[in-house]
């Protein structure tokens, strides 16, 4: 087992993880199986199948799910968006963060199956490796993220259909949500991924389409040159932006996916740890040229229009004819990816209430946590409904989840692999990097900060950092426990 967690406290506490889940006390050898026990067996495997899919799911299943999971609708904003001020480097940073955490978890995933064969959450493992308190830090954390990328995967779709037809925001927003919840509440992470098998090809295919019209409509007018001529700078390895906006968006989202539950639960239903990485290196590979093409078309954008709104910076190329067949098409798109990962967000979040509900409310083991995950689902939607009528940026929403993941990401992976790591410097280290983090953290507009601008002036700080105050404030957030952490450790062993 190595130094995470003694083979013997590990079959304990994963034999009552287990007698908890099939709704019942441990029973002795020998002694006859309760009353009603095959019906508490088809509910066990209900429920298997809700959180893991039965732990049955091959190479393709696992693939087209991992990738549709992971290209939400914030891939027709967010890189093109980043690329119009960012650069060629944050292009190839949010390409390779949005793939990486598929390398990790090459590592991570079997490492964790092979330890927590019956597990369905990180947050369980973080429970019984680490402690009560950064187990329920971890788990408010992770839902907070979540809940934000559920917020912006509605706001995103429900400000394309209304920029392209003008239909109000609130109303894509609760067609979107409700159609989503009506199957995924019901058959949890095995329809989750029977709609993403489906959805992976059409996304797939119209993506491949909208490439396709994005260079014939516009060949006489995208060229190396134009770019060159117009938006230099982007190109540049004198343009600063190219490498802090690079590494601010790998950082960002390669630490969020590593606390995606979406992504956790589909490392536990792999079939096998042979599926399991097959299925992750080929997720890898198709990923990359997708964020980076949505990147590459947002410098094309500003490179033709200098005024573009940079959350709509693809479609000002592609829809600048209006041609409605384009527009069906972007909409059908937007939806597709929009409801491959609201329903994993759903069924990641509610698998949290209910494997780690008893966790988390101490004394209410008896409660049943499938019915109130469903409610509380319902309510989150209805708060990501009201958020998502009012427009705010999609970006901003996306870097406000990612930075709360960052304070915690090397703390928590680090400790994996040490035999003596105290809960207590774990919790030191994560929310001082989180509440350095969040000082540095720019305002919607990215003028100014807590720290920077309104509680202190600009004066009294270098313009290398007021001029990449979200850079900064993501280096903090991430370097500052890894310091605190490795600090620990060098005293302890003096």
């Amino acid at each position: 087992m190595g130094p995470w967690v003694s083979q013997s406290a590990f079959r304990a506490q994963n034999n009552d993880f287990q007698c908890f889940r099939r709704g019942r006390k441990s029973w002795s050898p020998g002694r006859p199986n309760p009353p009603f026990a095959s019906w508490r067996a088809r509910k066990h495997q209900g429920l298997s199948n809700y959180l893991t899919a039965g732990r049955n799911v091959g190479t393709l299943s696992l693939t087209t799910s991992l990738v549709a999971s992971a290209l939400g609708a914030w891939i027709l904003f967010g890189p093109a968006s980043a690329a119009t001020w960012g650069g060629i480097g944050s292009v190839i940073g949010y390409s390779l963060g949005t793939a990486f955490p598929m390398i990790a978890f090459i590592f991570l995933g079997t490492k964790i199956r092979k330890i927590f064969p019956k597990g369905s959450t990180l947050t369980e493992f973080i429970h019984y490796r680490f402690g009560e308190k950064l187990f329920k830090l971890i788990l408010v954390l992770t839902i907070f993220y979540m809940f934000i990328f559920l917020c912006a995967e509605v706001t995103a779709v429900s400000m394309l259909v209304n920029y392209i037809s003008g239909t109000p925001l609130w109303l894509t927003a609760t067609l979107v949500v409700v159609t989503t919840l009506v199957y995924t509440l019901y058959g949890g992470l095995r329809a989750s991924i029977l709609t993403d098998n489906l959805q992976f090809f059409i996304v797939l295919i119209l993506l491949s389409i909208c490439a396709y019209y994005l260079f014939s409509l516009n060949s006489g007018s995208i060229s190396f040159q134009v770019v060159q001529t117009n938006s230099q700078h982007l190109l540049s390895n004198k343009y600063i932006p190219n490498y802090t906006a690079g590494l601010t968006f790998f950082i960002a989202v390669a630490a969020t996916n590593l606390f995606h539950q979406g992504n956790w639960q589909r490392v536990f239903a792999a079939k096998d740890n042979r599926v399991l990485k097959k299925s992750l290196w080929i997720s890898f590979i198709i990923i990359i040229p997708i964020v980076f093409f949505m990147g590459i078309s947002g410098i094309i954008a500003i490179s033709l229009d200098n005024k573009v709104n940079p959350d709509l910076a693809f479609f000002s190329i592609l829809l600048k004819d209006k041609t409605e067949f384009l527009s069906v098409l972007i909409i059908i798109l937007a939806v597709s990816l929009t409801v491959s990962t609201i329903d994993t967000l759903v069924n990641a979040i509610s698998s949290l209430i209910i494997v780690d509900g008893k966790n988390f409310y101490d004394g209410s083991k008896q409660r049943n946590f499938l019915r109130l995950s469903k409610v509380f689902i319902v309510i989150l939607s209805f708060i990501s409904l009201i958020i998502a009528s009012k427009g705010f940026s999609i970006l901003y929403l996306f870097l406000l989840a990612d930075l709360l993941c960052c304070a915690a990401v090397f703390t928590v992976f680090y400790g994996f692999y040490q035999k003596n790591f105290k809960e207590r410097n774990a919790m030191i280290s994560i929310l001082t990097g989180l509440f350095l983090g969040l000082l540095l953290f720019p305002n919607p507009d990215f003028a100014k900060s807590i720290l920077v601008g309104t509680l202190l002036p600009f004066d009294l700080f270098p313009q290398i950092i007021s001029s990449s105050l979200l850079f900064w404030s993501f280096l903090v957030a991430t370097l500052v426990p890894t310091i605190v952490i490795m600090n620990y450790d060098s005293f302890k062993r003096r």
